[in-house]
């Protein structure tokens, strides 16, 4: 079973996204000619997830994106922030988060879509957006014109560490219950 587990700590440690278990068991069968079974797979994984969850080392395995990958475990967050902040050459600028936005939460969706909730040309962030590849080209549109569709890319769901579209925040998330900025309480009144 070491032997199982060295190769599927290998797999993931080398790939560049995260890895499923698909990937694992193809990857697996093609190397030993053999079928593995996929209960083996899993048993080795969860094994991988204990050793490093106990060792002592600055990273363990997550399960993110619908596979898995070796991530900093978050007590290294300081260090590996500031490391970003020096590289946020490739972040995204508000008009391209805004835009990505929009892609995410109505997908598919057309430029002229996003230009309407938006209110101005978004023509630059959805090429950023595409070379960043965080969304796709999803199709054409069946309306005139026939114009792209757009939708988020699974390097979107790596990029923001979610699993699933299900998993983004929604509305009701944001609501906030306290009193909003320029209201008053009982205890800002005069009386």
């Amino acid at each position: 079973m070491d032997y199982l587990k060295n190769h599927i700590e290998a797999l993931i440690f080398c790939s560049v996204s995260p890895i499923s278990e698909k990937e694992i068991h193809d990857c697996l069968n093609e190397m030993f000619d053999t079928e593995v079974p996929m209960k083996d797979i899993g048993n080795c994984i969860s094994a991988l997830e204990d050793h490093y969850q106990k060792e002592e080392s600055s990273f363990q395995v997550y399960k993110i994106g619908g596979g898995y990958q070796f991530l900093t475990k978050p007590a290294y967050q300081a260090s590996i922030g500031i490391l970003l902040k020096q590289q946020s050459k490739t972040r995204l600028s508000n008009s391209s988060l805004e835009t990505l936005s929009i892609i995410a939460y109505k997908q598919p969706v057309t430029k002229g879509d996003i230009e309407q909730v938006r209110g101005v040309n978004c023509d630059y962030s959805v090429q950023k957006l595409l070379n960043k590849e965080l969304v796709e080209i999803k199709g054409k549109s069946d309306t005139v014109g026939r114009p792209i569709l757009y939708g988020t890319s699974e390097k979107f769901m790596d990029y923001f560490g979610i699993n699933d579209l299900d998993e983004l925040p929604t509305l009701k998330d944001f609501a906030s219950s306290d009193n909003e900025i320029g209201e008053r309480t009982s205890e800002d009144s005069d009386d």
